[in-house]
């Protein structure tokens, strides 16, 4: 008698499972909880710190206009020297500014006539006064007249400056075909500057301090314009940049110049008026009669009595 062969056993029997005790299962449980928790919270920590620092920081506006002036190395400790920077801190105490009084010796040109020195140094005083609001530039050879004017009303005041800016003007007169913007507002101005019979006139002009002015001054400061042999330096290049470049055309306004670069004589421009803020004396030489030392001594009593009886 035959029997039947037992059934032959699978050669791949299915793998043991252990028993999972449900004390295993709630902790896994726990810390995929505890993990999602973490990350959320980093998330958000990201998010916040992120939107935080996403945009220009504000700018306090304290102090609200800083008084920047720079000196050629042949100036430095002179009597001269010494006036005007009398000059510029007793304007700027009385108004509770800021001033920045530099040599342009301070700066690496590479070789690039020292007048490009205004250009570094008002970047300098953006990055020593980061809270300002206003960067008031004015020349070495020049003093401040008025000190009743405030430079943020005077110059940088909505209305006043709405009513002064030249609108539809050519940059570099009478034949530029670059002009200024003929429905800029005031309240969109970042650069202000003056012209005289030249051109573009940069012995006194106003930025409005925060990221678009850095732009522009590092714009200006670029070695290849410093490299180019300009006839007037840094601003021949500023006419260049301004008539090639309508991101800075469109923060341009250029007004009277007697608003803030007023001349001591007329044969560069419009000549100095009592009430004016400042007096510049244009192409003035270092030494003899035309010097400026003695053109500011002309300016010395009556500055000074202005200051005083403004007290």
């Amino acid at each position: 008698m035959h029997y039947a062969y037992p059934p032959r056993k699978d050669s791949h029997p299915t793998p043991f499972q252990p028993r999972r005790s449900r004390l295993l299962m709630v902790r896994r449980s726990q810390l995929r909880t505890i993990l999602l928790f973490i990350i959320g919270i980093v998330g958000l920590i990201w998010l916040f710190s992120g939107s935080k620092h996403s945009g220009p920081r504000p700018i306090t506006g304290k102090p609200a206009v800083v008084v920047v002036t720079v000196f050629d190395d042949k100036y430095d400790n002179t009597a001269y020297s010494q006036h005007i920077k009398d000059n510029r801190v007793q304007y700027a105490e009385k108004h509770g500014y800021g001033t920045f009084i530099a040599k342009a010796g301070d700066y690496d040109l590479s070789g690039a006539p020292a007048s490009w020195s205004k250009v570094v140094a008002m970047r300098h005083a953006i990055a020593k006064f980061p809270n300002c609001k206003y960067v008031w530039y004015l020349d070495q050879h020049a003093l401040i007249m008025n000190p009743s004017s405030r430079a943020e009303e005077h110059i940088m005041g909505s209305q006043q400056l709405e009513e002064m800016m030249l609108k539809d003007h050519p940059i570099v007169p009478p034949e530029s075909i670059i002009k200024t913007f003929s429905h800029l507002k005031a309240r969109d101005v970042n650069f202000v500057i003056t012209q005289d019979k030249d051109g573009l006139a940069t012995t006194s002009l106003v930025l409005r301090n925060g990221e678009w002015a850095k732009f522009f001054l590092d714009t200006w400061f670029d070695p290849m314009y410093r490299s180019y042999n300009f006839q007037k330096a840094e601003t021949h290049a500023l006419e260049h940049i301004v008539q090639w470049h309508p991101t800075i055309l469109s923060k341009l306004a250029i007004i009277p110049q007697r608003a803030i670069n007023a001349y001591s004589t007329v044969e560069h421009g419009a000549q100095y008026k009592d009430g004016d803020i400042a007096v510049v004396f244009a192409q003035c030489s270092g030494t003899g009669a035309k010097s400026c030392a003695n053109d500011a001594e002309r300016y010395s009593q009556r500055w000074r009595a202005a200051f005083g009886s403004d007290q």
